[in-house]
């Protein structure tokens, strides 16, 4: 078995941080706090008996919301924040592609879904059906088809499912701490 990766302490330190600075923001428009959002993907995603690398993926899908500097009701401005982006530049620098490209892709993932399953769209909350205008609506036929050829795209999709149920008011879920060890797995797993 291989050592705990040098960068595993600072990598969960700096994770600790964004929570406890950002992490009680509310999360663009919904009735829970980015915090509780990221803790409720993260457990759905453990409760499909995800491994370690698409838990963390889950629980930091929305890390991007706080890195930037944008107000949490940007979306109302008309505003992409391409939270996305952001965050998976961040997770490349430590995870590597296999937590960075879903994260990277579940934006990408809501548009897909919304041109292929003709009733997604409506089960969509009221928040995500506006930030899926501002991020460019449902993807056209080729678009689709060029999004499924992509590596990483049904853990995209998977993980765009954990996102859309994440958003329960007052669910209970284990904690940040919990969560922490799948990044210390996930960082010893990828750093094999």
């Amino acid at each position: 078995m291989s050592a705990t990766p040098p960068n595993a302490d600072t990598t969960i330190e700096q994770i600790e941080s964004l929570f406890v600075s950002r992490g009680s923001a509310w999360y663009g428009g919904e009735a829970v706090s980015q915090l509780e959002h990221a803790l409720q993907a993260a457990t759905f995603a453990e409760a499909e008996a995800a491994g370690p690398v698409l838990i963390v993926a889950a629980l930091l899908h929305d890390v991007g919301h706080l890195m930037h500097e944008l107000p949490e009701n940007a979306a109302h401005n008309g505003v992409d924040d391409r939270h996305e982006l952001l965050g998976a530049t961040w997770l490349n620098e430590y995870f590597g592609m296999p937590v960075a490209e879903p994260v990277k892709m579940h934006v990408a993932a809501k548009r897909y879904l919304c041109a292929i399953d003709a009733t997604y769209r409506m089960r969509l909350s009221p928040a995500s059906q506006l930030s899926l205008q501002i991020q460019g609506g449902p993807m056209a036929t080729k678009e689709a088809t060029h999004f499924e050829e992509q590596p990483f795209f049904r853990e995209a999709v998977r993980l765009r499912g954990w996102d859309d149920e994440a958003k329960i008011v007052g669910a209970e879920t284990p904690t940040l701490d919990h969560f922490l060890t799948h990044v210390r797995r996930a960082l010893l797993e990828l750093n094999r």
